[in-house]
């Protein structure tokens, strides 16, 4: 399994001193909690985009570029580009131009975006959401395939005819996951592309996701994709080397930035308890010590089977020490036992579904 995470960015006031850092500090805590994760080992770093005056990334592919040069192994991707208000065109240029720099480590996940900003921002109405998605999908999948693009065109983009696309990127084909939410039908349309998704996890209990799984595998199988691509799942969480520690430090944090969206779009404030049942082993955060986000993420895997999992820490500011302290600590101690155990399971099972020879 690989093991990752991935950040937005956030710009908010400390819940406890009320003070906010710069952005260019922010940036600069960013890019070395990339090196960090690099360091010790983690497979994947990615950074989302948003345009709002509480996240400080909405060129994930400018702040990822920065990483590359500070890191050597780990994948860098972004996590999401909101594809339905950008141009698909130039998303590929960016990421191909990225793939270059970091030495063949980029990736593409791509998605709505959970906020609505970057529409009227860019020009596009919300009544298009799906349709641009849709459309921006099937063109950036061509813009992947073909130096010299052909493009139909379509209502929200004129033809284009026989343009090249440059640069071409190391990786051939540059990855292309989609991110995907609590919406069925588009589980469904990742598997019929073929292509890899990640399933975006932050509450209710994980069992009650299990369906999305299984569509999207269904629906790869299906369309004929052997075999059939990976899945990731994405939520948030945080480590410390006791669970109480990690509670308290996050909790003030999680409910700042939590109850700040829900008085955008209706949701009662975060309370105490609410918190600490999501943390719990049938919760849908990753809030604890070591020991108990190894036993989560094994639990999960039990019910996805998926091949990557990637954690947000920083789901509102905190403390850029206890930031890098819980990298460390998810890179030298969860994930070794992680891969581990995933390992065996493996094994175990290719050995039962494989027929013995004498």
């Amino acid at each position: 399994m690989e093991l990752g995470i991935y950040t937005f960015g956030e710009l908010t006031a400390d819940p406890l001193s009320g003070d906010t850092i710069s952005p260019q500090e922010r940036l600069r805590a960013l890019i070395e909690e990339m090196e960090l994760a690099d360091q010790v080992g983690l497979d994947v770093f990615g950074v989302g985009e948003h345009h709002r005056p509480d996240y400080m990334v909405s060129a994930p592919a400018v702040v990822l570029a920065a990483g590359a040069e500070r890191t050597r192994r780990i994948r860098l991707t972004s996590a999401v580009s909101v594809l339905s208000s950008d141009d698909p065109v130039r998303v590929f240029q960016d990421f191909a131009t990225l793939d270059l720099l970091s030495g063949g480590r980029a990736e593409i996940m791509a998605g709505r975006g959970s906020f609505i900003e970057s529409f009227p921002l860019f020009g596009y109405h919300l009544k298009d959401y799906d349709e641009l998605f849709a459309e921006k999908l099937e063109l950036l999948l061509r813009v992947q395939d073909q130096v010299l693009l052909s493009w139909p065109g379509s209502r929200h983009r004129p033809p284009i005819e026989g343009r090249g696309v440059y640069p071409r990127p190391m990786q051939e084909p540059l990855p292309v996951w989609v991110a995907v939410g609590g919406t069925p039908e588009s589980a469904v349309r990742t598997g019929f592309l073929g292509l890899p998704m990640a399933l975006a996890i932050i509450g209710g209990q994980p069992e009650r996701f299990a369906p999305f799984a299984e569509l999207f595998r269904r629906a790869a199988r299906e369309a004929g994709h052997d075999p059939v691509p990976p899945m990731s799942i994405n939520s948030h969480g945080f480590i410390a080397e006791d669970s109480q520690e990690a509670a308290d430090i996050a909790y003030p944090a999680i409910k700042a930035q939590m109850d700040r969206i829900g008085r955008e779009r209706g949701w009662p404030p975060m309370s105490r308890e609410q918190y600490e049942a999501a943390r719990a082993i049938r919760g849908a955060n990753f809030v604890g010590s070591p020991a108990e986000i190894v036993e989560k993420i094994l639990f999960q895997y039990e019910i996805f089977h998926h091949e990557r999992f990637l954690i947000q820490f920083t789901v509102g500011t905190l403390p850029h020490d206890k930031v890098m302290r819980s990298i460390e600590l998810f890179g030298t101690q969860v994930a070794p036992l992680v891969r581990k155990a995933v390992a065996r399971a493996t094994a175990t099972t290719s050995e039962t579904a494989s027929p013995r020879t004498t």
